[in-house]
């Protein structure tokens, strides 16, 4: 299971694989061989497969992909976004109107990790509400 540093170690390997683990620990404020133990347990029970050039792929079918809608408090909503930011699975938050204040996109391997996911979202304080639905395909993929 992913703790909070698990988590956010990933979101800094996913907008730069090649980061070094002394950046990565200095930008998380934790040590060097913190950050390698992490990495190497992540490799070592699959969560990390492994490094390569991904080319975009819009199939995508080896993933499962969800739309959760937030309803927040407003006055949290910058703290909320903050603690997204922090879950590699979102790949997308958008802010909207209407019933719901954010739209997010996430993926995961399998529907029980986005289950996981889903349920931690409706914990985080100032979350007042989820609507969650899953993705079955691509029509337009620009």
């Amino acid at each position: 299971m992913l703790d909070d540093l698990d988590r956010r170690i990933l979101a800094l390997l996913r907008s730069d694989a090649r980061l070094p683990t002394a950046k990565i620990a200095a930008q998380l404020g934790v040590a060097r061989t913190t950050v390698h133990t992490r990495i190497a347990r992540m490799e070592e029970q699959g969560v990390i497969a492994g490094y390569s050039v991904v080319l975009r792929d819009p199939s995508r079918e080896s993933v499962v992909q969800v739309v959760i809608m937030l309803e927040v408090q407003q006055k949290e909503t910058a703290r909320i976004i903050k603690r997204l930011e922090g879950y590699p699975e979102i790949r997308l938050c958008l802010s909207i109107n209407g019933d719901f204040d954010l739209l997010l996109s996430a993926e995961a391997p399998r529907i029980e990790d986005l289950d996981v996911l889903v349920d931690e979202l409706g914990a985080i304080p100032g979350v007042l509400r989820t609507n969650t639905s899953v993705v079955f395909g691509r029509r337009i993929d620009r």
